[in-house]
């Protein structure tokens, strides 16, 4: 055996925190202060580090709105990519969310960009000046892609992953990475290399994973957009846990070739698929601009909608029960936008719609093709420098063999039944939909979006996270998935039992257990829905989710506001 993951997590910790200057880093005082808080989020605003201009830029601005400022210069990249670095860095000290920094490099990058406008008059792409983060597994040339194994440290990637170059064409300026889970198949954002992502929130709370330092770093204000990968749910987890906005889109839409996974070149063609022009950096993308993606035609806020949004509520996937907060929160949800008081811009159609005989069987599928290799790869790579699992995977993960072929083959074919069956979900016809309190006969209507949890609990304690079935039964479905914080979690949410009948299963069992005992720790956490649109309909489902999100607002006023908005 070689060197011993503990020395090189040493030494790669040590990289890390040199790469930090010293004018960035937080006093002894702040530090001891953040040990005995749960929520350091205001931490940043009061460390000193940041001028009066850089909290405004990094608190007062979304993406939108900076890419806007930034497109006339009025902001310039350089002032912009100091502010998210600087504060990215203090993130870092405080909820140990970064891998890898590159902070020279971007404000290099933003200087060459803010001559050009000043030369030009004209932004160099969309994304002109903008700084955005990345997980872990995205290479970005001359730095490494560890993702928190020892094996795959200090080897500096010698080309960029294919969406990194994108977003350089397009403008945008990279400027750090993020940490994950060992494997990237656990919900807790720990390895043995860079340690545990804390919750910025409730630093008792999961940050979620795999896409978890992603999470932890935007809700602290240190990226004003982050870039994760969602495979069974690693975007849209860690977007619940601090309480953001999170986008899986299906698969094809965003270009995945060229990131480190843990696994052999191809190896992930077998499993459940990850999500100039996007389509000549990766095979896989599909040839297709915004504009002509399906969308919902919304008309301004004077005007009235060409029709409802049809919204269907399903509150169950058949196989785990969700516990009572987040029962009153699809309650909350279905008699918000029922409303008569929604303005007559934006008329909403809701209904229950049934998707249990799902659950169960997408369950079973999924669980099949992700083991396909028996988890063999990874455990090759931890057993290479002595590396033990990590706390949430040590009683779930072990070696297993390899599927054979034809198993394979099974799996793939029970995906694509699967798939073609959910189809008849979205159309009134198909027969999952409750129209009883509607007063037109069944027809030809379809639904534009649903909603569902994001999880069948709220925001857990750390290593606690039960079932990803909400998530990954709509990687295995390849819908296009986002998630919606709609309000915090409060102590009224702390009411109510689970049934007394005997549990669904297993998974039913241990999420009622998360129900038991103190449950104000979860006072204080996000509530947020899942939202679906079809296939490949990624404009649909943010245009929808806009105007969700414009519906709900009575929820927070009524229960206190979510987390701030990123």
């Amino acid at each position: 055996m070689g060197e011993t993951w503990q020395n090189i997590a040493g030494r790669k910790q040590k990289e890390r925190a040199d790469r930090i200057p010293k004018e960035w880093r937080l006093s002894s005082s702040l530090l001891e202060e953040a040990e005995n808080k749960t929520d350091v989020r205001d931490l940043p605003r009061k460390s000193g580090l940041l001028t009066q201009d850089e909290v405004r830029i990094t608190e007062n601005y979304d993406a939108t709105a900076l890419v806007g400022e930034l497109a006339t210069g009025r902001l310039s990249s350089v002032d912009v990519v100091t502010a998210f670095s600087k504060r990215a860095a203090i993130a870092q000290q405080l909820v140990n969310c970064l891998t890898e920094t590159f902070f020279d490099n971007a404000l290099a990058r933003a200087k060459v960009l803010d001559e050009h406008l000043k030369k030009t008059g004209k932004p160099i792409g969309p994304l002109h000046g903008l700084p955005i983060s990345l997980k872990d597994t995205f290479k970005v040339k001359g730095y490494d892609a560890s993702i928190g194994t020892g094996t795959f440290c200090f080897q500096p990637a010698t080309e960029n992953s294919a969406l990194v170059d994108l977003l350089l064409q397009l403008g945008a300026v990279v400027y750090c990475k993020t940490n994950i889970p060992l494997t990237m198949m656990a919900l807790d954002s720990h390895n043995n290399i860079f340690g545990r992502t804390l919750n910025p929130a409730n630093i008792r709370l999961t940050a979620g994973g795999s896409s978890g330092g992603e999470g932890a770093l935007v809700a602290m204000r240190g990226s004003p957009l982050g870039i994760g990968t969602d495979v069974g749910g690693s975007i849209r987890i860690p977007a619940m846990c601090n309480g953001l906005f999170g986008v899986k889109p299906s698969h094809g839409r965003v270009p995945y070739a060229g990131q480190q996974n843990g696994t052999p070149i191809g190896a992930s063609k077998l499993g459940i698929e990850r999500s100039g022009k996007a389509e000549l950096l990766d095979p896989d993308v599909l040839p297709q601009t915004w504009e002509q993606q399906t969308s919902l035609k919304l008309r301004g806020v004077s005007e009235r909608a060409q029709r409802p949004l049809r919204v269907g509520i399903v509150r169950t996937d058949g196989h785990v029960t969700p516990l009572p907060p987040i029962q009153r929160l699809l309650d909350e949800v279905t008699s918000t936008l029922k409303s008569p008081a929604l303005p007559s811009w934006s008329p909403i159609e809701v209904f229950n719609v049934d998707i249990s005989s799902f659950g169960p069987q997408v369950l079973k599928v999924f669980n099949g093709v992700m083991s396909i290799d028996g988890a063999n790869a990874w455990f090759d790579n931890i057993e290479a420098t002595g590396e033990p699992l990590s706390p949430w995977l040590a009683t779930r993960l072990r070696r297993r063999s390899a599927k054979p072929l034809d198993e394979v083959r099974k799996l793939q074919e029970q995906k694509l039944q699967l798939q073609t069956g959910f189809l008849e979900v979205w159309k009134e016809r198909g027969g999952f939909w409750d129209t009883a309190d509607s007063k037109a006969r069944k027809g030809n209507r379809e639904l534009d979006l649903i909603i569902c949890p994001v999880a069948p609990h709220p925001v857990p304690l750390i290593d606690t996270w039960n079932t990803t079935n909400y998530t990954s039964a709509f990687n295995l479905l390849d819908v296009a998935a986002g998630v919606l914080p709609v309000r915090t979690f409060t102590e009224a949410d702390t009411e109510g039992d689970v049934p007394a009948s005997k549990p669904l299963n297993g998974w039913d069992k241990i999420n009622r257990e998360l129900w038991e005992g103190d449950r104000k720790h979860f006072v204080g956490g996000a509530l947020s829905v899942q939202v679906l649109a079809p296939r490949l309909m990624e404009r649909k489902l943010v245009e929808g989710m806009a105007v969700l999100e414009k519906a709900l607002e009575p929820l927070k006023h009524k229960h206190g506001n979510a987390r701030a908005r990123l």
